[in-house]
């Protein structure tokens, strides 16, 4: 059986066009079962709706808390089948009650070297810090925020002439190769997260996660 993702988004869908580019290339074995968005005007949906996805439109406002919110996400993520959940630029954050449904199966992008910083801005953090490198993090979603065990990261030299445009692009570019190569090992049964941490092929990944610069 084909492995069934589901993406949640909230804004550009860059991620989920990469996701859909590996598909559609064959380098990813899995289908896009659901698009959840939390905004309807995020251009995300038209890039889910222009691929014929199934796209949920759910928004946070009409739900009178977090658990709410999330559960009516759950339901509908559940009725369209999802081995793996993907946050790609989702910009809520999940209850308790959602993590421990989705344990060992939600997976989430963050553009920093986690563990440095987590949360917003993370690019003009990096900056004001003086950083040599930056870069993007894969990691499996747990109650602490992008605090989850890393799968693996993926990084750029920071410039003397960068602004936050110019190493938000960099970094971007990087998370567009990582994400569908991390999704690739799960649907392939690769990957998965045990009591023990994070193991690919059988064998467990440090806990900085795998690093990979060079081209997939």
């Amino acid at each position: 059986m084909t492995h069934r993702l589901a993406v949640l988004i909230s804004g550009a869908g860059t991620n989920l066009q990469a996701i859909l580019d590996h598909i559609t290339a064959g380098e990813l074995p899995a289908t896009v079962s659901l698009v959840v968005s939390n905004r309807a005007a995020a251009n995300g949906v038209a890039v889910a709706r222009q691929a014929g996805l199934p796209v949920a439109v759910i928004d946070h406002r009409e739900y009178p808390d977090r658990a709410a919110f999330d559960a009516a996400m759950i339901e509908r993520i559940d009725a369209h089948g999802a081995d793996t959940v993907a946050l790609a630029g989702f910009m809520r954050i999940l209850s308790p009650g959602f993590v421990r449904h989705y344990q060992g199966r939600l997976i989430n992008i963050h553009p920093s070297l986690l563990p440095l910083y987590p949360g917003l801005n993370t690019h003009a953090r990096a900056l004001e810090a003086g950083d040599a490198e930056h870069g993007c993090s894969l990691h499996f979603v747990t109650d602490q925020l992008d605090g989850g065990p890393l799968i693996a990261r993926a990084s750029v030299p920071v410039l003397t002439n960068d602004s936050v445009e110019t190493l938000s692009k960099r970094v971007q570019q990087q998370e567009h190769r990582l994400y569908p190569r991390v999704l690739r090992w799960r649907a392939e049964g690769r990957l998965q997260l045990t009591d023990q941490g994070v193991e690919l092929d059988g064998e467990p990944l440090p806990a900085t996660g795998m690093q990979i610069d060079a081209p997939a």
